[in-house]
């Protein structure tokens, strides 16, 4: 056990992860990390060296081995007394909700359940008729992960990785560097040194690592721009790399819906993660003659909210993560007509709730959603249709089944009908992404598949006899 969990109440020292060797950091990125209840400054947001980040890819390039099943049941194990840990962290950090990210803490001992299955299952094997198919590690692995929902994050790529035989590097964002401290911790019991390594830091630790040769396959989490910027940085490499970039999602109100559904589930899509995650509502379409029934439904849900502190269990509505992002989520206001609900603190990051008076072209991440109208059911999913993400996509209506024949006419990865959980539909669902959203596909099959290579084996003529 480190120093960086002393203590439950206060915030870890921010420490690194190479070779089995803890270090502290030393590189200032010239950001102050915040309390978004109050803005005040915590701590420096600090990077890995160049000269460790190095290190860190010459032990990975060098490492192997098979990380059984049990191996990662012996993780989930050591995780389950840090959850509550994890999601203080996170909360704190980010300034979600405790509730919430008490709730997402499951998905970190869980992820490691979920790969021990899965190899428990022979994910790693699909022979036919006689002829063998082995899913085999691609090597070196990089996790980048972002800072709205830290360590369930950091968990589903790492135990995917690992299960897939995988040495990985973990890199999560300099603004959350609190809760894959402990996730190392347990991790670095449990496994041999160079098969994972935690580096901490900004753009130019992700750079230096997503650029070198010997990363084998990028699982990353982020916005368009760095998407892009893997992407691009993969391509010469003929390198594959997992792309979930975010989305604008649609939630289509049908004509025949229900007004408190709708404002639920506009109000839920609006506020889960105070606005900042992926699948959060980007663009609210409504029928022109029931949009002002439907804003006012939704204004008062909203105004009902509690907005506080993230740490206080009566707490529905947090601040946003920093006052930097807080400012650029205002600044999509400017210019624009709009309806802001709640009363704000005095003090934080705080953004109130708000709808646009007409349409969003672009991911805010945040609170923020724009509105569209429309005359008939089809204007409604070419509205839907007409922005370049496809990540999530909600329809609400009492006929169910209208409601899922318009939800497959929607050009998006996942689409939920009369639903606004932060949960995917089913757990062994792939969550694809389309256009801008992304590239591939996430979900606890597909991630673990993702990190590895098929290798076919048999003796030639084999199949003939089977199909005779």
């Amino acid at each position: 056990m480190t120093e960086s969990t002393a203590g439950s109440g206060e915030l870890p020292r921010i420490v690194d992860l190479i070779d089995g060797d803890w270090g502290t950091p030393s590189i200032d990125l010239g950001v102050a990390l915040e309390d978004p209840a109050t803005g005040c400054e915590v701590a420096r947001a600090v990077a890995t060296s160049g000269d460790r980040i190095e290190r860190a890819l010459a032990v990975a390039d060098r490492a192997s081995g098979v990380i059984a099943p049990e191996l990662l049941d012996a993780i989930a194990d050591g995780l389950e007394p840090r959850l509550a840990q994890l999601a203080e962290w996170d909360s704190r950090a980010t300034g979600v909700p405790i509730r919430q990210t008490e709730l997402l803490g499951v998905i970190v001992a869980g992820a490691f359940r979920l790969a021990a299955q899965q190899l428990r299952s022979g994910a790693l094997r699909a022979d036919r008729d006689g002829v063998q198919v082995h899913r085999l590690p691609l090597g070196p692995a990089l996790c980048l992960v972002p800072w709205n929902a830290p360590a369930p994050m950091a968990a589903h790529k790492v135990a995917s990785a690992l299960a897939a035989g995988c040495p990985v590097i973990l890199k999560v964002s300099e603004l959350t560097p609190y809760s894959a401290i402990p996730l190392a911790e347990v991790i670095a019991e449990h496994v041999p040194a160079g098969m994972f390594q935690l580096v901490q830091g900004g753009v130019q630790a992700g750079a230096q690592l997503v650029a070198d040769p010997r990363i084998k396959a990028v699982s990353f989490t982020g916005g368009v721009a760095g998407g892009r910027s893997v992407a691009t940085a993969s391509a010469p490499l003929l390198r594959p790399c997992q792309l979930e970039l975010g989305g604008n999602n649609p939630l289509v109100v049908l004509p025949d819906a229900e007004v408190e559904t709708a404002a639920r589930m506009a109000a839920e899509l609006l506020t889960t993660l105070n606005g900042q995650w992926c699948r959060a509502l980007g663009r609210l379409i409504m029928p022109a003659d029931r949009a002002e029934e439907l804003v006012e439904a939704i204004g008062k849900r909203l105004e009902a909210l509690r907005f506080g502190p993230p740490l206080d269990r009566g707490t529905d509505f947090g601040p946003l993560i920093h006052s930097r992002h807080a400012r650029l989520v205002r600044e999509s206001l400017s210019g624009r007509g709009f309806h802001s609900f709640g009363e704000l603190p005095d003090r934080g990051n705080f953004v109130a709730p708000t709808l646009l008076d007409g349409d969003s072209a672009d991911e805010v991440f945040g609170p923020i959603a724009g509105i569209a109208t429309y005359d008939s059911v089809a204007d409604a999913v070419r509205l839907a249709n007409a922005v370049p993400y496809g990540l999530e996509g909600y329809v609400c209506g009492a006929d169910e089944e209208r409601a899922l024949s318009v939800a497959r006419q929607i050009r998006a990865g996942e689409v939920k009908v009369n639903g606004s959980s932060i949960m995917s539909l089913h757990l062994m669902t792939p969550r694809p992404a389309w256009g801008w959203s992304g590239l591939g596909e996430e979900g606890t099959a597909e991630t673990l598949r993702f990190f590895t290579g098929a290798r076919v084996v048999g003796v030639e003529g084999r199949f003939a006899l089977h199909t005779t």
